[in-house]
């Protein structure tokens, strides 16, 4: 159950080219986290600006009793954010939505994400090498400045791919040409994606072509985080008859519950 609770920030630094790394301090929400999952974050000290941001669960220390954000600074809320100091304290609702369903241990996963889409799947992949799974990370970025997760990657002991677009680290061009050229299907057991949507719909048609199951966590602006404000409605496909909550239905799908043809 999502609670409300004051988290104390230990940690704020920047980590890369507008991307930000806060951990805080949050005992009474960290038993109840699971990858996938989000929290609502107040982004100043005063009640401006009103809404809090969804943040991505990047990270879970349990014994620490604290919960990582990995953040990129592009509106106000965020660059008010980007000014939180350590010491500080801010509200946290949480943890929101429907998470990564976990496969069975000892499988071999393949995780894909975009830019700042890797939030997610840093968590997902601490826990999945608690249950003995092989993993694999494939990371696009423009340039090597934006692989902010490589060094938490490397600590958790998974094999991780980067591809850049400018060349400067890993595959030169886009992470689903990697994925394309680089994996070989048949190692794969699951997959599971988060980034830009063009990104996730060529994931989900590698996924098709080799029959693999995987799961998407969809970006949306989400103004309350509990269903209630329909800000974050969307169909899934085009001929749903009704509408899903991002924030509440998800932010995790099954790729087969997703129309990606129009993107």
């Amino acid at each position: 159950m999502p609670s409300m609770e004051k988290g104390l920030v230990v940690r704020h630094l920047q980590v890369g080219q507008d991307l930000f790394e806060m951990e805080l301090i949050t005992p009474g929400m960290v038993p109840e986290c699971q990858p996938g999952q989000f929290v609502h974050v107040q982004v100043g000290q005063e009640n401006y600006p009103i809404l809090r941001r969804p943040l991505s669960l990047y990270d879970v220390d349990r014994h620490l009793g604290s919960i990582v954000f990995l953040y990129k600074v592009v509106g106000e809320g965020t660059r008010l954010l980007s000014k939180v100091r350590a010491k500080d304290s801010l509200k946290v609702m949480g943890p929101l939505g429907r998470g990564f369903s976990l496969p069975k241990e000892e499988s071999n996963v393949l995780l894909v994400g975009g830019g700042v889409g890797i939030a997610p799947l840093v968590y997902l992949a601490r826990v999945l090498v608690e249950r003995r799974c092989q993993v694999r990370v494939l990371h696009g970025t423009q340039t090597r400045e934006q692989l902010a997760a490589f060094v938490k990657l490397r600590q958790i002991g998974v094999q991780f791919m980067p591809a850049t677009v400018d060349g400067s680290a890993g595959y030169k061009g886009l992470v689903t040409e990697l994925l394309f050229k680089k994996i070989d299907p048949a190692w794969v057991d699951c997959i599971y994606t988060c980034g830009p949507e063009p990104m996730m719909a060529r994931t989900a048609a590698f996924a098709r072509q080799y029959r693999i199951a995987g799961q998407a966590s969809l970006e949306e602006h989400m103004a309350c985080g509990v269903g209630a404000c329909l800000g974050c409605a969307r169909k899934l496909k085009a001929d749903d008859p009704g509408y899903a909550k991002i924030c509440k239905d998800g932010p995790v799908f099954d790729l087969d519950q997703l129309d990606w043809s129009g993107i």
